[in-house]
């Protein structure tokens, strides 16, 4: 590939943290250098941070004095997981991942779902193309504000807070992401789901919004779902479902049943969006850190490839993008997946059979 042939450079931080984390990071790098390789019309420079649980153990700190400021020079950032048995999981993730994510405005977690070619969906009637999802969640504040605190430790009346902000702000431009978004689905159809039955203020105001701003989207058709029917109607009526907008908290619940219900939480990718593009988002899969097979070379790299081909999407690098899930899609439709969709391939061979695949897809097309 001739340096002259490059006609653009996107610069991305890795960080793969804890746990698997390196491991599917570093696979899903080799398949992106394949792919820019192959491509020839644009770059990824990489940068990679060591920035993880055992970094806060040595130092007392998971993002060193001056990391935001280096992350925020880059275009993306492809994260791991962040977690680790010996550090409690509140000081871990508002270490790092929350430590990123709310001061760069990302505010918009997206996150697909789709059933794979090649795999298996546990709900009984339900193959590729019947449940075709993605869940809009708000990323800034709501029941993840960490607004609260404790009193009286120890004592019978210990106390305990954990106070839910909802401001008008960030629930209109979450909903107003969540409407433009669907508009650019086929079905332009949107589902707002809150629990306003019981949370009287919070949730009653997320519902004035949506209604407020539906207003300026004549041709998006939308309904709304309490929290709890929609667990019942993901599983009982997917095709029913299409764009989904939630809280901070109902939506992490909900897309880890989404991930589920697809066939495995090891395909589930998730976009931590600033739609101002002023900082730099962030894309990781869902799975988190996963110990219990740290080391093992069996971690599924695929939601890792899914959420790689989000942020180049992201980047403006759609065809590629398509080009690798369709790479992606083509190994596991033939059987070459991890024990967590059925398989026995490991994380190498699944990597180096997409990077295999790539070379098909881009030789097929030329």
């Amino acid at each position: 590939m001739s340096p002259i042939a490059i006609q653009r450079k996107h610069s991305i931080a890795t960080l793969g943290a804890d746990g698997i984390g390196p491991e599917v990071v570093n696979a899903a790098v080799q398949v992106l250098k394949k792919l820019t390789s192959l491509d020839g019309l644009f770059e990824l420079d990489f940068k990679d941070y060591d920035w993880s649980s055992e970094t806060y153990k040595k130092t007392g700190k998971y993002i060193p004095d001056g990391g935001l400021e280096e992350l925020k020079k880059h275009d993306a950032i492809l994260f791991g997981a962040v977690g680790a048995p010996d550090v409690p999981d509140h000081i871990s993730l508002w270490g790092l991942r929350l430590a990123i994510c709310q001061p760069f405005q990302q505010f918009a977690n997206v996150r697909p779902t789709r059933i794979f070619r090649g795999t298996q969906s546990p709900l009984r009637n339900a193959s590729h193309g019947d449940l075709d999802w993605v869940i809009v969640r708000e990323n800034s504040e709501g029941e993840y504000a960490g607004q609260g605190g404790r009193s009286h430790r120890g004592q019978p009346w210990e106390i305990a807070t954990e106070v839910s902000i909802f401001t008008r702000h960030a629930v209109e431009r979450l909903i107003r992401f969540a409407f433009e978004l669907a508009q650019k689905r086929p079905r332009k159809f949107l589902t707002v789901v809150t629990k306003s039955n019981a949370q009287r203020n919070g949730m009653v105001m997320w519902d004035e919004i949506a209604l407020e701003v539906s207003k300026d989207f004549p041709d998006v058709k939308w309904d709304k779902m309490l929290v709890d029917a929609m667990t019942c109607r993901m599983v009982l009526d997917p095709k029913s479902l299409d764009t989904i907008v939630a809280t901070n908290l109902h939506a992490d619940i909900l897309s880890d049943l989404a991930a589920a219900l697809a066939g495995s939480i090891g395909i589930a990718p998730t976009s931590n969006l600033d739609p101002t593009r002023q900082n730099p988002s962030m894309f990781e899969p869902i799975h988190g850190s996963a110990f219990d097979i740290t080391g093992k070379g069996v971690a599924n790299p695929v939601a890792t490839f899914w959420t790689a081909a989000e942020m180049l999407t992201w980047l403006g690098e759609e065809d590629a993008a398509n080009k690798m899930m369709k790479a992606v899609e083509n190994v596991t439709e033939r059987g070459l997946v991890t024990k967590d969709l059925g398989g026995s391939s490991n994380t190498k061979e699944v990597t180096d059979a997409v990077c295999a695949e790539l070379e098909h897809v881009f030789g097929k097309e030329k």
